[in-house]
């Protein structure tokens, strides 16, 4: 007979199981869990209950704290590849800018064949298009917020660091929102200027050489 040890799922090498750090982001992005249930399709009592594990797990009495919690998954590109010390904030340029629209299927016409933008990728109610580097984000809602800019920066951990020390006030550590096909990462935080409205910092993540894509670099 087995020991009692051997029984059950083995332990996960991470702090979070995958489906907890896939709440967890999604708080930490600012996300309620309504919403985090219908873009991962799952249940709201599912998220709920890895919200209060993820709280559980990492010592956190409420959910204001997981925003600010600075943790990195182990298999993310950032923990596997962390940027040189030091890197941060002297790339700091505008990286995407986001607007509201009404209808996304509309909008997204409009911007692609009136404007003439190249259409990057949609997601159910989001599209993103290029303008000349800079990178248009469009989110269907019936929200008429302001523009929200997003400055594109080096090390995304390394610029909060930067930006706390000059008075900036973040209102959620850096995390990881998206992972493209090819294995590139898109991590960002969020913070305040000073009339109290959001902006946000963003980091590109590519994932780490294969050893055989390392030896063909390296003899070019």
């Amino acid at each position: 007979m087995a020991a009692s040890h051997d029984r059950g799922r083995p332990p996960h090498p991470d702090v979070l199981t995958p489906a907890e750090w896939r709440v967890a982001e999604g708080v930490r992005h600012g996300l309620t869990n309504r919403v985090i249930a219908q873009r991962q399709g799952v249940t709201l009592d599912a998220v709920k209950f890895h919200v209060s594990n993820v709280l559980s797990k990492l010592g956190l009495r409420r959910r204001s704290d997981l925003r600010q919690w600075t943790g990195v998954r182990v298999d993310s590109n950032l923990a596997i590849n962390p940027p040189t010390q030091g890197v941060g904030m002297e790339r700091f340029e505008l990286g995407q800018v986001a607007r509201h629209v009404k209808d996304i299927d509309a909008a997204t016409v409009f911007f692609r064949d009136v404007v003439g933008l190249q259409h990057l990728y949609t997601f159910g109610k989001l599209a993103f298009f290029d303008c000349a580097g800079v990178r248009l984000f469009l989110s269907e809602s019936d929200d008429t917020a302001a523009s929200l800019l997003y400055f594109r920066v080096a090390a995304v951990h390394a610029a909060q660091v930067e930006l706390e020390k000059r008075g900036a006030h973040f209102i959620s550590a850096p995390h990881l929102i998206h992972r493209h096909a090819d294995g590139t990462e898109e991590w960002m935080a969020f913070f305040n200027d000073n009339e109290q409205r959001p902006l946000a910092i963003m980091a590109q993540v590519s994932p780490q050489p294969t050893s055989a894509t390392a030896e063909e670099t390296s003899n070019v």
